[in-house]
């Protein structure tokens, strides 16, 4: 059996790593495949996040599960429920970093799917209370947290410059698809009347872990990892893998000469430990910001709102048919990402995330408006056209491209740390307006009732979250990671970003030892002049 693995694992890289010596920096493709296929892991994230939404609405579930009336969920219960499973990510998010820092980062994304991911559903599959069912949620969330966290790390230590941002897309693209694919088999399942209605599109997830984690065991370690573990040969090979090149080509050695370079650079100036993350030299404290910052906006949109209650919210709203419905949200929400992975390298981070918060903010307004003028036929279809195009504007702008800013902004030396942070800010925020919207929407005694008219808190929200896209969003498109680090110290403001051009290799070396020579008769001075 061993050797089997073994003929299929070295088959496997000399059909996509064979080095060629003719080839040049531009065959990508190796680093592309390993790219997409990580970007998988967005359909465990994208899926657990689109059937929770179905699995409370079905006749089934609301006759055995909820506690404190019949048929129908409490605003605490169904709080509960959805909400908890944020709170697990949250905590994986942040623990991500002391694996991915040790074993390697894409042991973290085998290990989470395989083994912590699995284990909840396990438990939410075979639950029959609220109880088990949350429990089931919290540690799969767990799972999630550090594959939400290691995922756009791994796919940006990994892939090119030219396709980077693309790249990355397509882990919120694999999201979509993942929501997608849960309101479809929940639509077929929905009308069961036995246990299956909800245990089916739940296991369903056993297959995207498996897929997931086995597939990642045959990919390469990024050589960015090998480096910040003083890895050289191994750092060069895998680096000869992902460009196809050999280990001895000069554009390779050239590539991994300017890594290693930045990594020492950065090394010279202290540890990688927490507190660091939170240094204010080389514009760390401005990035990390940035990076939770933007992840908080994502959420704020209100865009979860409706993958996690958009079932109960159109059913609300007087539309007979919620679950068709869902899935027409969900298919928009699939295609217009396209756009979107396209837009990202060729108008640029800071644009398409400017006019997205520009096009939810009005969209936004509009279904908050007709919700609240009407609830006639009419006014129901205008409410799920606008609703579309909210989710239009979102899946082309900041759906995809908060991934790729988060994982491309910060220094290799604290980047695992720092994607680890800004994510697990991503997953507080869902976990706060998951806990709250029941409370936010529905009516009754303690509840506001706000129903439609929550989009005027989410129009008010994108209002913001467009602003601090210009005032903080430095352009980061064809620039390699450590390019990004050059703009973040030549320019002070993030609208002058856009017309950086970068220095040289060797010319950014010249001037890393001048600033390091400097920064040191600095402190000699300072040492001699307090003694």
């Amino acid at each position: 059996m061993g050797n089997f693995i073994k003929v299929i694992f070295n088959k496997y890289w000399s059909v996509f790593y064979k080095p060629d010596p003719k080839k040049t920096e531009e065959n990508v493709w190796p680093a592309i495949i390993v790219g997409l296929f990580a970007a998988f892991g967005g359909i465990l994230f994208g899926y657990d996040t689109g059937s929770i939404s179905g699995v409370m609405e079905m006749n089934y579930v609301l006759e055995r599960f909820p506690e404190d009336k019949p048929m129908e969920f409490s605003s605490s219960e169904h709080s509960l429920i959805v909400s908890i499973l944020s709170a697990g990510t949250f905590f994986g998010a942040l623990s991500a970093p002391f694996i991915a820092d040790t074993l390697g980062r894409k042991w973290v994304i085998v290990i989470s799917s395989l083994f912590t991911f699995n284990l909840g559903i396990a438990l939410q599959t075979a639950a029959t209370t609220i109880g088990l069912l949350a429990a089931g949620r919290v540690i799969a969330g767990f799972g999630l947290g550090f594959i939400s966290a290691t995922i756009p790390l791994y796919q940006s230590e990994t892939v090119p410059k030219s396709v980077r941002g693309a790249i990355v897309s397509v882990y919120q693209l694999a999201i979509t698809i993942g929501i997608f694919l849960a309101s479809c088999v929940e639509k077929g399942t929905h009308n069961r009347n036995d246990s299956g209605s909800y245990r089916i599109p739940i296991a369903l997830q056993f297959a995207w872990a498996l897929i997931l984690g086995i597939g990642m065991i045959f990919l390469p370690e990024t050589p960015r990892f090998y480096i910040s573990k003083n890895k050289e040969m191994e750092g060069k090979e895998s680096l000869s893998k992902l460009r196809k090149l050999p280990i001895d080509h000069p554009e390779l050695l050239e590539e991994y000469d300017e890594i290693k370079a930045n990594y020492d650079f950065e090394n010279s100036f202290g540890s990688s430990s927490w507190p660091d993350v939170f240094k204010t030299g080389n514009s760390q404290l401005k990035r990390i910001f940035t990076g939770t910052s933007l992840q908080a906006f994502q959420q704020l949109t209100g865009i979860n709102f409706i993958f996690y209650y958009g079932t109960t919210f159109f059913g609300n709203a007087g539309i007979k048919d919620a679950f068709t419905v869902q899935v027409i949200t969900n298919l928009v929400n699939v295609f217009m990402t396209f756009p979107g992975i396209y837009l990202v390298e060729v108008v640029g981070r800071r644009a398409l995330l400017i006019w997205g918060a520009a096009g939810m903010c009005l969209s936004g307004f509009v279904v908050a408006i007709v919700g609240e003028i009407s609830d006639s036929d009419a006014s129901n279809k205008a409410l799920v056209a606008f609703a579309c195009i909210f989710i239009a504007f979102f899946a082309s702008s900041w759906g995809p491209v908060c991934w790729v800013v988060t994982g491309e902004i910060y220094p290799l030396r604290v980047r695992g740390k720092s994607v680890a942070l800004t994510t697990a800010s991503n997953w507080l925020w869902n976990f706060a307006i998951a806990y709250a919207t029941p409370y936010m929407i529905d009516s009754g005694p303690g509840n506001a009732n706000l129903g439609t008219r929550v989009y005027f808190i989410w129009g008010g929200c994108n209002v913001l979250a467009g602003i601090f896209a210009y005032c903080f969003i430095y352009e980061t498109k064809n620039l390699s990671l450590e390019e990004i680090d050059e703009t973040y110290q030549e320019n002070k403001y993030a609208w002058r970003s856009t017309n950086f051009k970068p220095k040289s290799f060797h010319e950014n070396i010249q001037n890393n030892m001048i600033e390091k020579e400097e920064s040191f008769i600095s402190k000699e001075k300072s040492s001699h002049s307090f003694a």
